[in-house]
């Protein structure tokens, strides 16, 4: 038989190419004659780099950078010859055919999972590191910049990025402003200095919120990266004065703070955007079409799909989601093994694909804790009763 592993992360517990590589190695000791595929997703944020890099042959570079809060970090960039990739994906983030693409990750500099969650202050977190990154990749020779934008634990505009590559602001009294992150924001009167001349900066985003308002970069995320209920109107009104800013220095029309994805990763597709050319692609399109997604599922009889938690989020451009529509497509079944499975996602996939089996791996007697330490345990026991219930060995 042949299976096809295609895993999103399972968030604190094992990454996608860890939860396919387990259930590669499952399937192969509980079934003879078995061949099983391994897809790891992505949908910007940890494993972008890896996942794409790896899957073309490319190579990597690392460096130590600033972390959301300062700390240096370790993060690394990925090259990959353009030469190797599809017209599909050329195409799809209109990059060029001759050189090498530098892939970037922004949770690798910037990321959620790097802060405590007893340290995660929004007024704090800048994306320093990552304009470090866009630096590294221009002075190596990237032809193009393909930056992954998901798991950030900043709120800043990509101001700190900007801060990185150039940007200089000032107060009221011509004293500069070295560290622009939003707590320094109201004292900020004047922005100065030059970019330097970058390649072509494409940002992997699948995320429609607008900047600004209810359902914008502070309204919508803010909340889940420690921003206080009662800063939330305050931080947007800062986030909507730099915004008018970075418009104005960079003499950009302000209808760009009305488009879908500015409010995705804290913003920073807006100011890397208006100051640095940057347009976005869709990322699970990208990330299908160069991991050969579609072409994979055709070739499997059975697939395999999941993440910590499948809600009604991941069937609306989630990796996992896109998966089952896919195998649907293609006539193929789909089993989908996720840490928990909310009742309302069921209920849609019931509806629109009949050939997807849920399997929770979460036991519901035990805490959240001791379900993430004993995860791949209980996974691999979850895969071992699929296996069991339908039979494939006899197959």
């Amino acid at each position: 038989m042949r299976f096809l592993a295609a895993f999103d992360k399972f968030k604190d517990a094992l990454s996608a190419g860890d939860v396919c590589r387990v259930a590669r190695e499952k399937l192969e000791f509980s079934l003879p004659n078995v061949r099983v595929s391994e897809s790891p997703l992505t949908d910007g944020g940890e494993g972008f780099c890896d996942i794409l890099t790896g899957a073309a042959g490319g190579r990597f570079s690392s460096h130590i950078v600033a972390g959301p809060l300062g700390k240096p970090v370790e993060a690394r960039i990925g090259y990959v010859d353009l030469g190797l990739l599809s017209p599909e994906v050329r195409e799809l983030a209109s990059l060029p055919s001759v050189g090498e693409v530098a892939v970037l990750e922004m949770a690798s500099a910037a990321g959620l999972e790097q802060v405590e969650m007893s340290m995660r202050d929004l007024w704090s977190a800048s994306t320093f590191g990552v304009g470090e990154l866009i630096l590294h990749a221009a002075k190596e020779g990237a032809a193009a910049i393909l930056l992954g934008i998901g798991g950030s634990a900043t709120n800043d505009l990509g101001i700190g990025a900007l801060r990185a590559l150039g940007l200089r602001f000032f107060d009221s009294e011509d004293a500069e402003i070295e560290n622009a992150c939003p707590s320094e924001w109201p004292r900020v009167a004047r922005l100065s200095g030059e970019l330097p001349e970058l390649p072509l900066l494409r940002i992997a985003c699948d995320v429609d919120n607008p900047l600004l308002g209810s359902s914008g970069a502070t309204a919508s995320y803010g909340p889940q990266k420690g921003l206080l209920a009662e800063d939330v109107l305050r931080m947007d009104s800062e986030m909507r004065r730099m915004a008018f800013m970075l418009s104005d220095k960079f003499e950009v029309h302000k209808d760009m703070l009305v488009v879908p994805g500015t409010g995705a990763a804290g913003g920073i597709g807006f100011g890397l955007g208006v100051a640095c050319g940057g347009c976005f692609v869709q990322g699970f399109s990208l990330v299908a079409a160069w991991l050969k997604l579609e072409e994979e599922i055709n070739e499997a009889e059975v697939v395999l799909t999941g993440e910590g938690r499948f809600d009604s989020t991941s069937l609306r451009g989630k990796g996992p989601g896109k998966v089952l529509e896919l195998a649907h497509r293609a006539g193929r079944p789909v089993f989908v093994l996720a840490g928990s499975v909310s009742e309302e996602a069921r209920r849609e996939v019931r509806k629109a694909f009949p050939s997807v089996f849920f399997h929770p791996i979460g036991r519901s007697e035990l805490s959240l804790e001791e379900n993430l330490s004993r995860f791949e345990e209980f996974f691999e026991q979850t895969l071992q009763n699929l296996v069991e219930e339908k039979e494939w060995t006899k197959q």
